[in-house]
């Protein structure tokens, strides 16, 4: 079951957010932008739901995601910022898993999301995404291995990336003393000390971002008098900070996360993905925190 579980985060999480073993979460996150009156919060809550199948260590993983992204935009900017400042996403996956014998295990997940301002009364083509991945894991993370270690390794796509071919997704996790563990590669480099068994603290290195239709396009008008339309909007960062959890009850946890971005960029992009106008570029806080329930 555990081994199942890993593998489950990793399908249903998205860029975000790391090699856990989630099954719930309600987040709440906040990013100050520095040098500008502008910030970003974002509410986000998915499940997601393990059916065991009849072929042993086969499941059929259904999945919902949810996440409303507020911008607060304060400074003057070169177009229409209402109904461009509030933004949904509605995810719904359905993931498939199985073990081979050899001990590794393959996992496969579609879905289809809706990101949008939804100014507009009816859906859009614009408003729809497709992504999909494939992962192969050979975990060794059960208590009778001297040293547990796991590997992922995969590909992913999203029709949202902007590029025509999938992204590699490789990490290597190992706990090498019964208190301290630590992972390399995408999505989340971490090291992790335990306290006790219920409080535990983290340096990482993660992903985070969005991406959103916007229905009713803007115009940009440039310093030099000409114009661009922003068809969508975007945010990527890499940061870096450290975090906390706290199991408060059985299998659910109380974690915050504060980091500082190594890059950051909030920017309006036009349909052919190039760069319009951007809102924020410099580094800056972030903080998240939230609970969830995992095994």
């Amino acid at each position: 079951m555990r081994k199942f579980l890993l593998l489950l985060l990793i399908l249903s999480g998205g860029c975000c957010l790391g090699q856990s073993t989630d099954l719930m979460r309600v987040e709440w996150l906040r990013i100050p932008q520095v040098d500008s009156d502008n910030s970003l919060s974002r509410f986000r809550t998915f499940i997601n739901f393990p059916i065991p199948l009849s072929w042993e260590g086969s499941y059929l993983i259904p999945g919902f995601e949810y996440r409303h992204i507020t911008l607060d935009i304060d400074d003057p900017v070169p177009f229409d910022a209402n109904d461009a400042k509030t933004f949904q996403m509605f995810r719904a996956t359905i993931a498939y898993t199985f073990k081979f014998k050899s001990g590794w295990r393959f996992g496969a997940r579609a879905g289809f999301e809706l990101a949008s301002n939804f100014e507009s009364a009816d859906f859009l083509g614009r408003d729809f995404r497709f992504s999909g991945s494939a992962y192969m894991i050979r975990d060794r993370s059960s208590d009778e291995v001297a040293k547990p270690n796991r590997w992922v390794i995969g590909l992913q796509y999203s029709t949202n990336q902007g590029r025509p071919f999938p992204l590699p997704i490789i990490n290597y996790y190992r706990q090498f003393h019964p208190r301290w563990s630590y992972s390399l590669g995408t999505p989340k480099t971490n090291i992790k000390h335990m306290f006790n068994a219920k409080n535990s603290l983290q340096a990482y290195a993660s992903l985070d971002g969005f991406f959103s239709n916007i229905q009713n396009n803007r115009v940009v008008t440039n310093p030099d008098g000409t114009t661009a339309i922003a068809d969508n909007i975007s945010m990527t960062q890499i940061l870096a900070g450290l975090g906390y959890e706290y199991n408060f009850a059985k299998n659910f946890y109380f974690y915050l996360y504060a980091a500082y971005t190594l890059y950051n960029e909030l920017r309006l992009r036009d349909e052919n993905r190039n760069n319009v106008f951007n809102l924020n570029e410099n580094n800056t806080g972030y903080f998240r925190t939230g609970v969830k329930y995992k095994i």
